[in-house]
């Protein structure tokens, strides 16, 4: 399922009483849910766009703001981390993000999870949304749910030049998955015209042309090649920063798969945009050019534009909230509210 909102970039905080009373909210719906559901299935609600987008609304926030992401995210780590939970989330907004192995290392011994093994999805999962999917976003919000056995990623990246936002949601897995559609869903306002989608499975063959040209140490000789052909051909932008002392470190190490390619550090998104473009320009090997986001408006659009709405989708969303609301531990007052909201979100 992918999808897709209008995210425009907001600044400042959200106010304290907003943020109490989500906390407020959120305890109990969150603890109905993994009783009633379990733990998996809240790590796939949280990893399905649409849920996550819902679930900020019941519980007061913006509808349209890039700052769902983080503000719901702090509201769910602060009512997670605990001791009525074994759901934890680490990572967040900026120098949050960078803590995000020394967090996982942590709460995995506080309910027995594998951390480095989490540690490594999570660097995984960053590094593919910012540079095997190339988009013209830079994540900058990176957060991992995790139980003792699963875990997802939910994150997001800006354009800074157009101060918009996409949020990435990963699908919920147990170990590493290999690099390919990998994701439960897309949101951004914007479907851009082309982008370099290393993710998908249309790639699967591009890929492996990368791999090859890595380890037969033909890259500089075809860099040139590709520069030679540009010229006479133009219309291709070329990436004229190519860190050489890397390419010959992954020519040493002698990746056997894609994936070991990405996790090199230092391997960014030119090179392995370059080696993209060598692929498609020169073996004549194609990837996929097609922005795995979805335009659509949460579900759909109702004169459907740009597409018609998903009923089944919205149907199970709309049903799954109101239940879990009706059933959660929560005032006459807070709960008509909760409910109020979420008729207004579907209208």
């Amino acid at each position: 399922m992918t999808g897709e909102i209008y995210l425009p970039l907001h600044h400042g905080k959200a106010p304290y009483w907003l943020l109490t009373r989500m906390k407020k909210l959120a305890s109990p719906l969150v603890k109905l849910i993994v009783l009633e559901y379990g733990e998996k299935e809240f790590l796939e609600r949280i990893s399905n766009p649409i849920f996550f987008q819902s679930m900020s609304n019941v519980l007061g926030f913006d509808w349209n703001s890039s700052g769902v992401t983080t503000v719901l995210t702090g509201v769910l780590k602060s009512v997670l981390n605990s001791d009525e939970f074994s759901i934890r989330v680490a990572g967040g907004k900026g120098s949050n993000a960078l803590r995000t192995p020394e967090e996982i290392k942590k709460y995995s011994e506080e309910i027995g999870a594998k951390g480095e093994k989490i540690v490594q999805f999570s660097r995984f999962a960053a590094k593919a949304d910012n540079a095997a999917l190339i988009d013209g976003y830079s994540i900058y919000h990176h957060a991992v749910f995790f139980t003792p056995k699963y875990f997802t990623v939910v994150q997001q990246g800006m354009n800074e030049k157009d101060r918009m936002a996409r949020r990435y949601h990963w699908d919920v897995y147990s170990t590493t998955p290999e690099l390919e559609n990998v994701h439960e869903g897309i949101i951004t306002e914007r479907r851009e015209k082309e982008v370099v989608n290393l993710v998908s499975d249309l790639s699967r063959e591009a890929r492996k042309v990368c791999v090859d040209i890595v380890r037969d140490g033909r890259f500089k000789k075809d860099y040139r090649k590709l520069i030679s052909i540009v010229k006479w051909r133009g219309g291709i932008g070329v990436p004229r920063r190519i860190d050489w002392k890397v390419v010959e470190k992954a020519y040493n190490l002698q990746p056997e798969r894609f994936e070991d390619i990405l996790m090199i550090k230092g391997f960014g998104r030119e090179t392995i945009r370059a080696l993209a473009l060598i692929a498609d320009v020169i073996y004549n090997t194609e990837y996929d050019k097609i922005d795995p986001a979805k335009y659509c408006f949460a579900v759909g659009g109702k004169d459907g534009v740009p597409f018609p709405v998903k009923k089944d989708i919205y149907d199970e969303v709309i049903e799954f909230m109101r239940d879990a609301v009706k059933q959660a531990e929560l005032g006459d007052y807070d709960r008509k509210k909760m409910l109020e909201r979420l008729s207004r979100v579907w209208m």
